[in-house]
């Protein structure tokens, strides 16, 4: 919504990733960015508080199945027809619910053929998709590679990094500068950024400078669940740490 563009300025931002919006059973997106008078909102609003939209997510693929959603490609088509009339560059696509690429050859093969096929209409448009999956650093260094397009990228999430006992500074060096499009960089709630034992932000801060990498680093949760609800002081805090740690 627009009035998020306010908020994140309250909370000290610079800048917001926007939802295409839920799919459920429905065919499309709950995509409200469509209409032009919608855009303009947003353009507008961004100028007003000198924000920038970060990146354009697709996260109904954390519901939906990337590999046996039918329509993928239509819905692809309209995330980077948004992006375009946006000039956004960047957009979220999570396959974290394809758990088998692995041990499924065939999955896998699936897999790299609708992102090959996406990344063409990527590619034409000027714009990159980043991917978070579940599987190892390693493993999505192959499949990028194997897909072999400047327009698909690694969206690195420091908490699925986290969820499967991952070295988050590891993986980082094992996926590259090229390779990296965006950092989701919070985990899951429970504790602030500084304050969370399993984050170390000044090890990530010298990995990502060694590397040379520079991009958005954007805020998920990290929420502090002695008052998880609290909008402005959970993410106010992180936002903060972030800014002094890398600003």
């Amino acid at each position: 919504k627009v009035g998020a563009i306010t908020l994140a300025k309250e909370i000290g931002t610079d800048g917001v990733e926007v939802d295409m919006g839920g799919l459920g059973k429905k065919v499309d997106f709950e995509n409200k960015l469509n209409d032009q008078k919608t855009r303009e909102q947003f353009i507008a609003e961004c100028n007003r508080l000198g924000l920038q939209i970060s990146s354009i997510a697709m996260s109904a693929f954390y519901g939906q199945n990337f590999a046996k959603r039918d329509n993928y490609l239509p819905l692809t088509e309209e995330t980077i027809a948004v992006m375009k009339a946006l000039k956004v560059k960047n957009c979220f696509l999570p396959l974290t619910n394809i758990t088998d690429m692995q041990k499924d050859e065939q999955l896998y093969a699936l897999v790299v053929d609708r992102l090959k096929t996406i990344a063409k209409k990527a590619e034409a448009a000027g714009v990159v998709i980043g991917i978070e999956t579940s599987i190892p650093a390693k493993e999505e260094a192959k499949l990028i590679d194997k897909v072999a397009s400047p327009s698909i990228r690694s969206y690195v999430n420091v908490s699925t990094i986290l969820k499967r006992n991952g070295d988050i500074c590891k993986e980082l060096k094992t996926l590259g500068k090229e390779r990296i499009v965006q950092i989701h960089i919070t985990n899951t709630d429970g504790h602030w950024l500084q304050n969370d034992p399993a984050v170390n932000m000044l090890e990530i801060k010298k990995t990502l400078d060694k590397m040379g990498w520079g991009g958005w680093l954007v805020i998920e949760r990290s929420r502090d669940t002695k008052d998880v609800h609290n909008v402005k002081w959970n993410y106010g805090a992180n936002a903060a740490y972030l800014k002094k740690m890398f600003q």
